[in-house]
């Protein structure tokens, strides 16, 4: 309890937004670039539009699964993960609600300019995704209470967001960018499997039915190796197929960081999965920069 004593407004804050998750937002709108200069198409104001957008719907989702995981009694004191500001009695409930809504207001005024760049498939992608990062916790049917979280993340954190990117800078389709979406989604679905691999006891508790509950320890942690592997194999593929030029192996460098991810995912439990957690976080930012640096050929 001191340490939370301890702890400012303006800190309760920061961790109410939990900055470390935005790699999650940053990644694919860096791969979303990287393509639309690929097909030369590049654009630098929609691609900033594109990425403040991300971050903000990053970010109100997180205000959102504070609030609606404390409104369900997910969150309490036996909490594994990093502290929520609402559990932790740092920020009234009703304050981190108006942040989330006015976090998702500011995402949808820098959406009014992408969508005059872009037209109605950014309109549609802007509205499902604040619709998705609320329903993802809140609502009659939470996402990631009944199993959904892992499609969610990699269908919105992958594919949405580097073909949204791509799109309201070159205004047309590409294959290019579907493809490249896969990695990105994945390793952002990868983060979400370690958080809820650890939370997988406590969740049962909260009646939270979160696919890692669902599927079990031993599978779950199948699961985690064979997403970073499929990530891994995509460029390579890619290369293979002569789509992309030899730079697009770049990620290879990474592949011992993940080993050594993998191994000790596999081998601890409860908060000590913490820092894995963090790691498979900074993994999905290196990788993909060097993805992007392979899709530009460098």
């Amino acid at each position: 309890m001191s340490a939370v004593a301890e702890i400012s407004p303006a800190r309760a804050w920061v961790l109410a937004t939990r900055p470390k998750t935005l790699p999650a937002a940053v990644a694919p709108v860096l791969v979303g670039m990287a393509v639309a200069h690929a097909i030369g198409k590049f654009a630098l104001l929609p691609a900033l539009g594109a990425l403040l957008g991300a971050m903000l719907i990053q970010i109100g989702t997180n205000l959102a699964n504070d609030y609606f995981d404390f409104k369900k009694g997910a969150d309490t004191h036996e909490r594994l993960g990093p502290m929520r500001v609402t559990q932790a009695g740092l920020i009234d409930e009703t304050a981190v609600r108006n942040a989330m809504i006015g976090t998702f207001a500011a995402s949808a005024l820098v959406g009014v300019y992408l969508v005059g760049v872009g037209g109605w498939p950014i309109l549609v992608i802007g509205i499902l995704s604040i619709l998705s990062g609320i329903a993802y916790t809140g609502g009659p049917f939470p996402l990631g209470y009944h199993g959904l979280g892992d499609l969610f993340v990699f269908i919105f954190f992958g594919v949405v967001a580097v073909c949204g990117t791509v799109w309201v800078q070159a205004l047309e389709w590409s294959w290019l960018a579907l493809i490249s979406s896969v990695p990105v989604g994945l390793l952002s679905v990868a983060i979400l499997i370690v958080n809820n691999y650890r939370d997988r006891h406590t969740d049962v508790k909260a009646g939270k039915r979160t696919l890692a509950v669902r599927l079990g320890g031993k599978l779950t942690r199948w699961q985690y190796g064979v997403t970073l592997a499929l990530a891994y194999i995509v460029p390579v593929v890619q290369f293979a197929l002569g789509h992309l030029s030899p730079f697009a192996l770049l990620p290879l460098i990474t592949l011992p960081l993940a080993l050594r991810l993998f191994r000790d995912f596999i081998s601890l439990n409860g908060s000590d999965l913490n820092p894995v957690l963090e790691r498979t976080a900074k993994l999905l930012v290196i990788f993909s920069a060097l993805y992007a640096l392979g899709i530009v050929g460098l």
